[in-house]
């Protein structure tokens, strides 16, 4: 059984459009995942296609539309606040930017033992910060000083302690290196591979890096426009993409073959509103298949299972 499962998670967020009429921005629309245990599934698409949203969705830090979430088998979709405090133990979230996701006026021991404070689990809170912030690779008396006393990469590893804190089996890791130098980012990514390995951890790693998605993730689904459109094993999709939006993804990695870049699919146009988006496929006005069938127009695509075992929601994936 999968230790997360997502069914038909909806999250539309109420709004104006340019008219003053009530609409909707449809950021994350029915979508089907699960992660099992372990596992770390990776996340990608363009900015504004609804990954952070589906994230914090997940975790219940914002209140879904429509659809259901289980965690560990147990459906939190509509547990209160007071009834979900005990789960939140189970997940946690690490931010993407390191900087503001540390309140200012808190020392960093306090900032990693407000966890265990809230959850009844600070046994002996000084001990066991030191032993948290050994666990990410920082000295113990970094627990006195301030966040404006450390770097992007330091502070970041502050925000994974902090989100371990709990010993939590599932979190979402938010585009957690895109704030930093390069030469930090591998080492980020480093540490929160050998913290999975040593606690059992399951991921959702959220990032715009197809490198370092490859890298660290077992397999990846791809969100247009609120939807995921591609599912598969990580090798899978990096040696076979079915979609064209994946496609045109890939083509986008930068590459030391030269004859690689030449063949960069190039988008036309803009990504559509959330508040209105196009009838049928949502990527058939930006789609670069020619001779597009009927149905791209007029029939959303559902995920399917293809023939080299991936799932894409598109008519003409084969």
């Amino acid at each position: 059984m999968p230790l997360v499962q997502a069914t038909g998670l909806t999250m539309h967020f109420p709004t104006r459009n340019a008219w003053g009429k009530k609409a909707l921005v449809r950021a994350v629309t029915e979508v089907d995942l699960s992660i099992d245990a372990g596992e770390t599934l990776g996340l990608v698409g363009e900015s504004g296609c609804g990954k952070s949203t589906l994230g914090r969705t997940l975790l219940r830090l914002l209140e879904p539309t429509a659809g259901r979430i289980e965690i560990s088998g147990r459906d939190i979709t509509e547990l209160s606040r007071h009834a979900l405090r005990p789960l939140r133990r189970e997940m946690q979230m690490i931010f993407q930017d390191p900087y503001a996701s540390l309140n200012p006026r808190m020392s960093i021991g306090e900032a990693i033992a407000e966890p265990l404070e809230i959850h009844g689990l600070a046994k002996d809170p000084p001990a066991q910060v030191r032993e948290l912030l050994k666990r990410v690779g920082l000295r113990a008396d970094a627990a006195n000083r301030y966040p404006h006393e450390f770097s992007g990469g330091q502070r970041q590893r502050i925000g994974i302690a902090r989100a371990l804190a709990c010993k939590p089996k599932f979190i979402v890791c938010d585009e957690p290196i895109s704030a930093l130098d390069v030469s930090i980012q591998a080492q980020i990514v480093n540490l929160l591979e050998d913290l999975q390995k040593a606690e059992k951890l399951t991921y959702l790693f959220i990032s715009h890096d197809l490198k370092i998605v490859q890298h660290i993730c077992d397999r990846v689904a791809v969100m247009y426009l609120g939807r995921v459109v591609e599912l598969a094993e990580a090798k899978t999709l990096y040696r076979d993409p079915k979609h064209p939006y994946t496609q045109a993804l890939l083509s986008a990695v930068p590459r030391i073959d030269p004859a690689a870049r030449r063949n960069r699919i190039i988008l036309q146009g803009d990504v559509p509103s959330p508040i209105s988006p196009p009838k049928g496929c949502p990527f058939h006005p930006r789609c670069p298949v020619k001779d597009k069938p009927a149905a791209c127009f007029d029939q959303l695509p559902k995920l399917r299972v293809l023939s080299n075992g991936s799932q894409a929601a598109c008519h003409v994936a084969e």
